[in-house]
């Protein structure tokens, strides 16, 4: 019994192992090719270390060839105006669906999570004749309203965790006078902040990271956002992968930084946006 339980546990180890190194390895190459120069990335392994770890010239040379300033600003701000949105839409949505017994109130669930299952891939061309025929294609501003679609996930996390809030405090603030709205906006939202605070860090690395729809419809180099900046170093001569590398250590390293700092509120919210009370 035990031999066999020994033998498990050594199984799960290395598998364990295995998807560990899958998932490091990739990144590991990275920082390795990023402090290389060109001569040194064609001549050596990519999993062989550099020699120079002091080399910071693919990461100036990315930065202003990549023009990652003015990038990085466009993220910031189709970033902003996508959060504020998904968070006024969507607390708005999940109160009437959890508060609110009407006909058709199943219906709207099921047709948001059917919708969630849709690859987004798969509708890009209505989407993008759409967009052509407003003219939106190519504005940093029609981005940002197709991005401001519907958040089906934050919708569902503003759900459950609201299942938590008692209905017995919207009672006593409507009873007290208050209308639908002021219970809404000064008790149900501020109640909300965690699962706010969740759904934003979620939405915003998505849109930040986001690269087929940014590449589809920002075609001019002065609306690129962060993850299209980095094809200035992909052509039909080849691709300059260390400064590629370099371009998406730059990249990572903004939502690296608040997935750290904001990695207890992630978790907190989804625990407890999970846990019906």
């Amino acid at each position: 019994m035990k031999v066999s339980k020994i033998f498990i546990n050594i199984i799960k180890y290395i598998i364990l192992l295995f998807f560990a190194l899958a998932a490091v390895v990739p990144v590991v190459s990275c920082i390795f090719t990023a402090f290389k120069t060109t001569e040194e990335y064609q001549t050596t392994s990519v999993m062989t270390p550099p020699t120079d770890w002091l080399n910071f010239d693919n990461f100036i040379k990315a930065f202003q060839t990549a023009n990652m300033g003015r990038a990085f600003m466009n993220s910031l701000i189709v970033m902003g105006f996508v959060l504020v949105v998904s968070v006024i839409v969507g607390t708005q949505l999940a109160y009437i669906l959890n508060r609110f017994d009407f006909f058709g109130n199943r219906l709207i669930r099921n047709m948001f999570l059917f919708a969630s299952l849709l690859p987004s891939i798969a509708m890009q061309v209505t989407v993008y004749k759409i967009m052509s025929v407003l003219g939106l294609v190519n504005h940093l501003y029609g981005y940002i309203i197709m991005m401001c679609g519907t958040d089906v996930i934050s919708i569902y996390i503003f759900i459950q965790f609201m299942e938590n809030i008692s209905t017995s405090v919207d009672e006593s603030a409507i009873i007290d006078g208050a209308s639908y709205w002021t219970v809404y906006w000064k008790i149900i939202l501020p109640l909300l902040k965690p699962a706010i605070v969740t759904a934003c860090i979620l939405k915003g690395v998505s849109v930040y990271n986001e690269y087929y729809c940014a590449n589809l419809y920002l075609m001019d180099k002065e609306i690129r956002t962060m993850s299209t900046s980095l094809y200035t170093f992909v052509g039909p001569m080849g691709s300059q992968y260390n400064l590629i590398c370099a371009g998406v250590l730059i990249s990572i390293l903004p939502a690296f930084l608040v997935f750290i700092f904001s990695q207890k509120q992630i978790y907190s919210g989804i625990t407890q946006g999970a846990v019906k009370g």
